[in-house]
């Protein structure tokens, strides 16, 4: 299928861009995965559509590539509210964050990215926005500054994260409604594989599909970067058809081994393996010996070695786990499971 057909306006954007907006889920139906997090959804639309209000205030939370920007897109579609996009680093000034409120019109969602890195001076302004619908806002400068109060029309904010942690308490309490977006199933990310193939014009076997689901690290937004490159590929080694074994040789070619592993995953368990002898072995010792950043690590590679039951995170430091011996070729220490268990008796207790 051409991609240039399939929206005209599109034309002028690189490949890549448009095919992401291509593929993009317009409607909570067409999502795929997140069943209880939909259905919740779901309910909270239709109660604000019967009452003729805004949604909400509404928090996604989750590792990076699950879905939270476009579940975020999904909200004003299926409501049938403006979306305005920006992103907590971006607005550094009061200025910013009340240009933004004041262009917004009634039922608009705001989606603010990365939230938790809104400055605290920001957040200020932001609380009885989101409570009163009221901007305060100064005039002047010196012994002749006054405080302005103006309304605002009845909106949503939506907020994204990775870190949930991270946001203060009197933000996080403001929302009144928090979703966490988990890992998807190799099965769920197979149809979001093969829709994405249909849309795209790829030609994409059930059992290719289920490859590169299996080999995403149970994230959408990997699926479809693999299967672009696969359908490169496909298109420059194979026939065009992407099957189990074109998928294999494809996803072996980009360093993605059979449980999803890159590189760097490889990298940090050989560090825990090898050189610490299963750990335990602290972040940053960790991130300095594979020469990656601690937040790389802990944000992005961590996580899914801990959800495949690779490493164990204790008090003391990240532990390898027999299983991640295993991948590696190497033959577990005797002592793992004391040393795992051993450490699990640091964890504080609830009297701690």
């Amino acid at each position: 299928m051409d991609r240039e057909i399939l929206n005209p306006r599109l034309r002028d954007e690189p490949p890549e861009a448009a095919l992401e907006k291509i593929l993009r889920p317009q409607s909570l139906a067409d999502f795929q995965g997140q069943s209880e997090l939909k259905e919740k959804l779901s309910v909270f639309i239709e109660a604000a559509k019967k009452r003729g209000e805004a949604l909400d205030h509404t928090l996604f939370h989750g590792h990076p590539g699950l879905g939270k920007t476009t579940l975020a897109h999904i909200l004003s579609l299926e409501l049938k509210a403006g979306f305005k996009n920006t992103s907590g680093p971006i607005i550094e000034r009061p200025g910013d964050l009340a240009a933004l409120l004041t262009g917004l019109s009634p039922g608009d969602i705001l989606f603010i990215d990365e939230i938790h890195r809104l400055s605290s001076v920001v957040e200020e302004i932001l609380y009885p926005a989101m409570e009163d619908f009221k901007l305060d806002i100064m005039i002047g400068q010196g012994p002749g500054a006054r405080s302005v109060r103006l309304d605002l029309p009845p909106f949503t904010l939506v907020g994204a994260t990775t870190r949930v942690g991270l946001l203060t308490p009197p933000l996080r309490d403001r929302f009144g409604i928090q979703l966490r977006l988990d890992f998807y199933q190799p099965a769920e990310l197979a149809l979001i594989v093969t829709r994405a193939s249909t849309l795209s014009g790829a030609t994409l076997t059930r059992e290719g599909a289920l490859e590169i689901a299996r080999r995403s690290r149970g994230t959408p937004r990997i699926a479809g970067r693999l299967l672009r490159r696969v359908r490169d590929y496909a298109e420059v080694r194979a026939d065009g058809v992407i099957d189990q074994a074109v998928a294999d040789a494809a996803l072996l070619m980009l360093d993605v081994d059979t449980e999803g592993l890159d590189q760097l995953d490889r990298r940090i368990l050989s560090v825990i393996c090898e050189k610490f002898l299963g750990g335990p072995v602290g972040l940053e010792t960790l991130a300095t010996v594979a020469a990656e950043e601690a937040e790389t690590i802990l944000e992005v590679y961590e996580p899914y070695l801990i959800q495949e039951g690779f490493i164990h995170r204790t008090p003391r430091g990240r532990v390898a786990t027999p299983k991640a011996f295993r991948h590696l070729h190497l033959i577990p220490p005797a002592t793992l499971s004391s040393l795992i268990e051993a450490e699990d008796d640091f964890a504080p207790t609830l009297f701690d």
